[in-house]
């Protein structure tokens, strides 16, 4: 059931090989961050041409412009140099197709089950996706285009990922929002 001992001798040969990548900067070679999801079908560093100390990889469900991954890339820019940050959300999400309030109902299904309370599951936001991807994902460009901290050189990309051919399809309309000023 679990997977700790083929993680464990995966990472016996990895560090075996790490060589002197201990000596990365932990400022990003490129100087650019990517948001995108947790989803396991995607792999930021395949779909971007990303080696070991290239650029910031930030993850969540949704691949949502949370107030950790402003954050996030806040700290990336005025402290560890990026310049450019791509949010690449992806088709057929497991964020799309519930609610808040159907998410809600079903961790407090699962506390009672198990006789414990789920109050704390009111006060989450799980940020599922309303409307098409593509809205979505201009909605979350402009929170950040908007964010009163980030600055506008700050050029803001908005990308899907799709995951039947593995082509990051441009948002004409997030890449305009996004421009840097």
């Amino acid at each position: 059931m679990s997977n700790v001992n083929e993680i464990l001798a995966a990472n016996e040969g990895y560090a075996a090989a790490f060589g002197d990548k201990g000596a990365l900067s932990h400022d990003p070679a490129r100087r650019f961050a990517i948001v995108t999801c947790m989803d396991c079908r995607l792999d930021p560093a395949k779909f971007a041409g990303l080696l070991e100390g290239d650029a910031h990889v930030i993850r969540n469900a949704g691949g949502r412009v949370t107030a950790d991954v402003i954050r996030s890339l806040l700290i990336s820019y005025e402290m560890l140099g990026t310049n450019e940050w791509f949010i690449i959300q992806h088709t057929h999400c497991g964020m799309q197709g519930f609610t808040n309030e159907e998410a809600r109902a079903r961790f407090a299904a699962d506390a009672a089950k198990q006789g414990i309370d789920a109050v704390e599951a009111h006060y989450i936001d799980f940020m599922p996706i309303s409307g098409t991807i593509e809205e979505n994902l201009v909605r979350d460009v402009s929170r950040l285009r908007h964010h009163p901290l980030v600055p506008a050189a700050i050029t803001i990309h908005g990308y899907i990922y799709d995951v039947h051919t593995g082509r990051l399809i441009v948002s004409e309309e997030a890449e305009r929002i996004g421009a840097a000023k």
